[in-house]
């Protein structure tokens, strides 16, 4: 696959179980990070924090995932994430079952406190 040159490029690309369940999970790390700039990193859609890569995701045929760029952010929340950690930093998730939006907003939100602290705690 081609790298995407927009978000909207890479979505419109996809078919519409994907792209809707992308948009999802997309919406959910928006709500959980106001402040962080949609992009592309890592060749996926995603978002940057202070220019950084802070969270991505992809679809794949079978599934999509959501990488949240850091494994501190993954073992903070492992218990509740149980088998969708297939990785070091890497959280599987089902097409046609429901977004666990509630966890996936408090992975971001780990993330988030941990790309602060990173930054000196700047705002």
């Amino acid at each position: 696959m081609q790298k995407p040159k927009s978000v909207e490029a890479y979505l419109e690309s996809l078919p519409e179980e994907r792209r809707s369940a992308l948009q999802k999970l997309r919406e959910t790390i928006v709500a959980a990070a106001p402040d962080a700039e949609e992009g592309i990193t890592y060749s996926m859609p995603g978002f940057l924090f202070d220019g950084h890569g802070f969270v991505s995701y992809a679809a794949f045929d079978d599934h999509y995932s959501f990488f949240p760029m850091s494994s501190k952010a993954i073992d903070a929340h492992r218990d509740e994430l149980g088998s969708r950690v297939t990785g070091k930093g890497t959280i599987r998730l089902e097409y046609g079952r429901p977004l666990p939006t509630a966890l996936v907003k408090k992975v971001v939100r780990t993330r988030l406190a941990e790309a602060t602290a990173k930054r000196g705690g700047r705002t």
